[in-house]
């Protein structure tokens, strides 16, 4: 049973850094072919939306959200038609994911699950936002080719 401190164990810390969706954001436009990226609000923004005009296996579209805080707190978390989720994510967990000994974590497929058994440590394991970004497209493309899931998590640091 969790109370406010066991779902703050969980949160992004820090407020949200306009100027690295910004860059999240034109380095999708400039990048990747099948996105377009917006800002939720251009000035006060809480979320970068990445619309796919294509997915992962069989989905006819997808999409990345990301939020990244001042703290260098992150999450992308991508969603499809078919309904799969994944999440790459940088923030305190508690220790609760029992197979992740850093800040940087991965929920896998299909669901993303949270479950503390199923989450992974995350092969990306550097900074700034726009190598996180990099790694992020990198994985994503390497499973959009090679029509597998499990590339999502499996590239060396940097993938």
């Amino acid at each position: 049973m969790g109370g406010p401190q066991s779902s703050e164990s969980h949160s992004l810390r820090g407020a949200i850094d306009r100027p690295a969706l910004i860059a999240i954001r034109d380095f999708y436009n400039e990048e990747e072919p099948l996105a377009s990226a917006q800002l939720d609000d251009f000035l006060n923004p809480s979320v970068l939306e990445v619309e796919l005009d294509d997915g992962l296996l069989d989905a006819t579209a997808a999409r990345i959200d990301v939020q990244w805080t001042t703290r260098d707190d992150y999450k992308y978390h991508y969603t499809d038609t078919r309904d799969v989720n994944v999440r790459w994510g940088r923030h305190p967990h508690d220790g609760d994911y029992i197979h992740v000994s850093g800040l940087e974590h991965f929920h896998p497929p299909p669901n993303a699950s949270s479950d503390p058994t199923d989450v992974e440590a995350s092969c990306i394991e550097q900074l700034p936002e726009i190598l996180v970004t990099r790694a992020v497209r990198t994985l994503w493309r390497t499973a959009y080719h090679s029509q597998s899931l499990s590339a999502l998590n499996a590239g060396q640091n940097p993938p």
